[in-house]
């Protein structure tokens, strides 16, 4: 009998006949069917599974990254000693790094806020330097250089609000022209617009801005041009003429004179060129020739002679304030080497004398600090003093861990002070000045609110060097006491009394630029303009730290030793600026 092939005998086995008379057969292969099948159901799932739980982890990692310092550098801390959380540490400073979501909403509820006063801005006054938001219209308080624009071109940018600083990008690409006949403050321009231009090409990485920032720069040096090289503090941006105040007696101002190092040596640094360094330094090392024993000079400096004129006020507040705060800034942009000690050496010595103006209050304690007019004190603290806090914090990590902790303790006093200014009254909004009698703690000075970030700003050091939450809720209060009070359909608006809540008409530049930029950063995770890579300069514009190649001068100008290798640090901080509006 003839075989089968074998071909054909497999292919029996295909043929449902072969099955529907042999059931037991037929049975098994539907068990081994409806096994297969739940087998690859059931692998199917664990995948599915699987890559859902990875992407929960992936953004949950993120997330906590974003929490992070320093990933490289960060791991776990002791307990609280209110209650337990995990904490990360970075040179010694703690921070909660739980997930919050209610940062995440406060942060959104600043960002909104920040795109009312801009569009505000855009509808009502675009181009020119502030809005008046009760009349609707614009005005050019700093001669027509778009102040608000540039102002807020960084804040722009760090909220991720990419279509707004794209038409601000467009505009200072083709309409920002400085050749204008215009008397100019060297200070408020090159705090404001340099810095404003330089923080946005650090960012952005766009050179427009650095070619404007060159610029404007370059109609700001004939200021320098002293027998001492302590700078006019006005000069005509068309024409030159430099020259000063004729309210101080022709004097030059302190903070007017120095506080304009941290953005020339940037500038120095991006563009190669180092006559806007040379110019700046000068100043300093002028002024450490005669640098009093407890670092605490008087606002009012002779430009030909460089003597500080001795009848005038020493004060942490207007027309004092950053020349302070750039001493410490300095040598943390400059990595904290050889170059940049004497910044550091001339900062601990007026941190020495700040602390000989420290005064507690009767009957609360509050912590304050006094001006002093020649040989007595004056029992009376600007709001814009209220950027100390925030310095203290930013510069005690260079002492000893023993100083380190009073410097800070100290902070920490000041700081609750500065809130009480805002607590104190019946709109929750700081007063300009405080005044301090025996057993009334504190009362208003000068009574008007202008939108000032000084004390947001120290909240932000605080809070970023202690992780203390309760510094972000003293920080929510004050946000929310803005959007009640300053916040109208048209844009924001200062009060004239912070007693009444009467409104005025202007939304200042650094309101966009400070106010809500150090509001966002205050709910943000540490690593958003981190301390160790971003320097701040007066005006909130945020620089970031680069090596410092330059060489050592002794006290005489002669070059020495090369610097140091530089590292990266954190740092970051702002000031109380001398605004005279």
């Amino acid at each position: 009998m003839a075989r089968r092939s074998s071909s054909s005998s497999r292919w029996r086995y295909l043929h449902p006949a072969y099955y529907l008379k042999r059931p037991k057969r037929l049975a098994f292969l539907f068990i081994v069917f409806v096994v297969a099948t739940f087998a690859v159901w059931d692998r199917q799932s664990l995948v599915r599974e699987h890559e859902a739980e990875i992407t929960k982890l992936q953004e949950q990692l993120n997330r906590l990254q974003d929490q992070l310092w320093n990933a490289g550098d960060s791991k776990q801390l002791r307990e609280d000693s209110t209650h337990t959380t995990d904490k990360v540490t970075h040179n010694d400073n703690v921070w909660e790094s739980e997930i919050d979501p209610i940062n995440d909403q406060r942060r959104e509820k600043v960002k909104e806020a920040m795109l009312h006063a801009w569009n505000s801005y855009v509808k009502y006054a675009w181009g020119q330097d502030e809005l008046q938001p009760q009349t609707k219209n614009g005005v050019n308080s700093f001669g027509g250089l778009g102040a608000t624009l540039v102002d807020s071109l960084d804040t722009l940018y760090i909220m991720g609000l990419k279509d707004e600083f794209q038409k601000a990008r467009e505009w200072v690409a083709t309409s920002l022209d400085f050749n204008k006949d215009y008397v100019a403050s060297v200070f408020e321009t090159t705090i404001r617009v340099v810095g404003g231009l330089l923080s946005a090409y650090d960012l952005s990485g766009d050179k427009i801005f650095l070619e404007k920032a060159k610029d404007i720069a370059d109609r700001l040096l004939p200021a320098w041009d002293t027998p001492t090289g302590i700078p006019y503090n006005r000069i005509n941006l068309a024409h030159g003429n430099p020259h000063n105040h004729g309210w101080t007696g022709g004097e030059s101002i302190l903070a007017d004179s120095g506080t304009e190092q941290l953005e020339f040596i940037a500038l120095s640094q991006r563009t190669g060129d180092p006559k806007y360094q040379q110019k700046a330094e000068k100043v300093i090392r002028q002024l450490q020739k005669t640098y009093p024993s407890d670092g605490l000079l008087p606002i009012y400096i002779n430009p030909h002679s460089g003597a500080a004129a001795s009848y005038s006020t020493v004060t942490f507040g207007a027309m004092g304030d950053s020349f302070y705060e750039y001493l410490l800034k300095v040598w943390i942009q400059g990595n904290k080497t050889e170059a940049v000690k004497h910044y550091r050496e001339m900062w601990e010595t007026s941190m020495e004398g700040l602390l000989s103006l420290i005064r507690k209050s009767t009957p609360s304690s509050f912590s304050y600090i006094c001006e002093k007019n020649g040989g007595s004190l004056s029992n009376k603290m600007d709001e814009l003093a209220c950027f100390v806090p925030g310095m203290l914090a930013l510069g005690s990590s260079g002492y000893g861990s023993e100083k380190a902790e009073k410097i800070l303790s100290l902070s920490k006093e000041l700081v609750w002070t500065c809130y009480n200014f805002y607590q104190s009254t019946p709109t929750k909004l700081a007063g300009e000045n405080y005044f301090f009698h025996g057993g009334q703690d504190m009362s208003v000075g000068t009574s008007w609110n202008i939108l000032r970030p000084e004390t947001v700003e120290s909240l932000v050091y605080l809070w970023r060097f202690t992780g203390n939450k309760t510094y972000q809720e003293w920080g929510w209060n004050i946000f929310q006491a803005f959007e009640k009070n300053s916040r109208i359909d048209s844009g924001y608006v200062g009060l004239k009394d912070v007693n009444t809540g009467v409104k005025d008409n202007m939304m200042q530049s650094f309101f966009l630029a400070e106010t809500l930029k150090y509001l966002y950063l205050l709910f943000s995770p540490p690593s958003v303009i981190s301390f160790d890579e971003w320097v701040f300069n007066t005006e909130a514009h945020p620089l970031k730290i680069t090596p410092r190649n330059d060489k050592v001068e002794n006290d005489e100008g002669a070059e020495a030793k090369p610097q140091s290798k530089a590292v990266i640090r954190p740092f970051g901080r702002k000031q109380g600026r001398s605004d005279h509006n």
